[in-house]
């Protein structure tokens, strides 16, 4: 179950604002001005001493050092810089008496520094050189380093020491103080945002005790759930009788698994619709968002209904259109007839003008036919009332013959036309009139599409126990918005020229009849130059021969 992601980001960072960083460095640079004033005053009252002077000196340097924070400031430099602060404080302490003498307090004032400028990051690092300079303070100490400056000087140095190093303590903690006051400030209006947020939501968001209680409610309530009802009564008791053991199997099932959802009536409102949402936390209890639903539920009611109905009209408009076809078939096959007997002049001479006009009906019934035969096969496709006759046979059969009824086409179009055909039989298990229409349909779109001097190239092979029929050509090619479009029931593609020969149905039958026979048809084709269509079927009952895998080309026209 994924991480949930934090709502609100409280700002805790330690670095300090701008102005409390200028703060601080006018506040060290202070401390340096303090300790060379009182260094004066204590050589013009009490005398010269190399010691208590080198001490003082060496108390003043690191709020000077500090100063160079102004120029480049890094966590590098900060950390030197309290380095340099702590070695000069033990400095300041060996010269005046080591760890009993009067500066010996300053060894904490990098620990101090360390809390003002850099909040919780540094303290660590700053307690250790705190520790390193009292040590070096204690060496001193015990080695009997530098001498003790006299009584009255001593005292003056120890008011020094413990007036600088305790107003430095002061305003560290008064920072830190206001710092943690902030940060709770922040801490307290974020949680006020999130609460007003959670209470305002639009849904009730619950949370699930171990026992199944509900410990908390926020937000809106849906009609028919009082958030009284549910503290006192339970979850399960807010629904409706027959909806409760869907809700507990809900509950079970979130519980186990980490999520569950449901949808049920409440007992309130019994014309209203609750969906519950659950999630499983981490310490095991669940939290729910109850919504209404009940508009939601309606529109996909509605929609549901819609779909019924469309499928119903669809499947109606399929039969409509098989039985008519159907129908329409009969008288045409007549018309088909007489006029070729009268085109054939098989009952004596007749005019040629006649002639002539029985020759266009022939053809004009022809091509009805073929329209009315592709809009039968794809209604019977559309509601599933399309079988399959299975058979076994030589696919380079129903390839070849669909070659021959293009033939003539090809050499009036002066479009180039081949085949390359396996040099060994092809045997599949399939329905032969399906696969020779495939191979027309194909055809037929290639030789439409393909201007006069092209070709088009027919090649069929076996391929791991499918067979792979593909034809291409060199025609006008396909656009990318037509490749969308191309494959569907009566969608047609190129020059509005060529649209005008067919109803869109070749390639949606060539998908249809690949479909029924668990393959596949894809489409690669380049505006301007040229289409190939490839149609994969797992139909291959054996190649013929073994291992053959080669092919011939056969040249069925070339163009004039």
């Amino acid at each position: 179950m994924a991480e949930p992601a934090p709502l609100e980001r409280i700002d805790g960072s330690s670095a300090p604002a701008r102005e409390e960083f200028e703060t601080f460095l006018i506040g060290a640079l202070g401390w340096s001005a303090l300790v060379a004033v009182a260094g004066v005053a204590l050589w013009f009252v009490y005398g010269y001493s190399v010691f208590v002077l080198g001490a003082l000196i060496a108390g003043a340097v690191p709020g000077l050092l500090m100063q160079l924070l102004r120029l480049r400031d890094g966590e590098i430099e900060r950390t030197a810089a309290m380095g340099a602060w702590a070695v000069f404080a033990s400095l300041a302490a060996a010269a005046t008496g080591g760890l009993t003498g009067p500066l010996a307090v300053w060894c904490l004032t990098p620990l101090a520094a360390a809390v003002a400028l850099d909040g919780r990051r540094m303290v660590s690092g700053a307690a250790a050189l705190s520790l390193f300079a009292v040590a070096l303070a204690l060496w001193v100490s015990l080695t009997a380093g530098g001498p003790r400056p006299t009584p009255i000087v001593d005292l003056w140095l120890s008011i020094l020491a413990f007036s600088t190093t305790g107003t430095a303590m002061s305003a560290t903690v008064m920072r830190a103080f206001r710092r943690r006051g902030v940060r709770i400030d922040r801490a307290e209006i974020a949680l006020k945002r999130l609460e007003e947020l959670v209470a305002e939501q639009p849904h009730l968001m619950i949370t699930i005790d171990h026992d199944g209680r509900i410990s908390s409610a926020f937000g809106t309530a849906p009609a028919g759930v009082p958030v009284d009802a549910l503290f006192s009564q339970g979850l399960i008791a807010a629904a409706h009788h027959p909806d409760r053991p869907a809700l507990h199997t809900a509950l079970q099932r979130a519980a186990s698994v980490g999520e569950g959802e449901v949808a049920f009536t409440p007992r309130a409102a019994l014309d209203r619709e609750v969906t519950l949402g659950l999630r499983r936390l981490k310490d095991g209890r669940m939290i729910g968002i109850l919504r209404d639903s009940t508009v939601q539920q309606a529109r996909e009611a509605a929609l549901e209904t819609a779909r019924m109905e469309a499928q119903s009209l669809n499947a109606g408009k399929s039969r409509f259109l098989a039985n008519m076809s159907h129908e329409l078939r009969t008288p045409l096959n007549s018309i088909l007839g007489f006029s070729d007997i009268m085109r054939q002049r098989m009952f004596g001479p007749m005019p040629d003008r006649y002639a002539e006009y029985a020759q266009l009906i022939h053809e004009s019934g022809r091509h009805l036919l073929d329209l009315i035969n592709d809009v039968l096969d794809m209604s019977k496709i559309e509601a599933e009332r399309y079988e399959l006759h299975l058979e076994t046979f030589d696919a380079r059969e129903a390839v070849s013959a669909a070659l021959r009824l293009v033939r003539v086409q090809a050499h009036e179009a002066q479009i180039a036309l081949r085949g390359v055909l396996p040099p060994q039989p092809l045997m599949i298990e399939a329905d032969k009139r399906a696969v020779k229409q495939i191979t027309l349909n194909l055809l037929s779109n290639a030789l439409k599409f393909t201007p006069a001097g092209g070709a088009v190239t027919v090649s069929l092979r076996g391929d791991h126990g499918a067979m792979e029929l593909q034809v291409a050509d060199t025609g006008v090619g396909l656009s990318p918005d037509d490749l969308q479009r191309v494959g569907r029931p009566f969608e047609q593609a190129g020059p509005a020229g060529a649209r005008g020969m067919g109803t869109g149905l070749g390639l949606s039958l060539v998908r249809a009849f690949s479909q029924l026979h668990g393959g596949e048809t894809t489409i690669e084709s380049t505006l301007g130059e040229g289409t190939a269509v490839t149609v994969r079927l797992p139909v291959v009952k054996r190649e013929a021969g073994g291992a053959s895998t080669g092919a011939k080309i056969i040249p069925l026209h070339a163009p004039r």
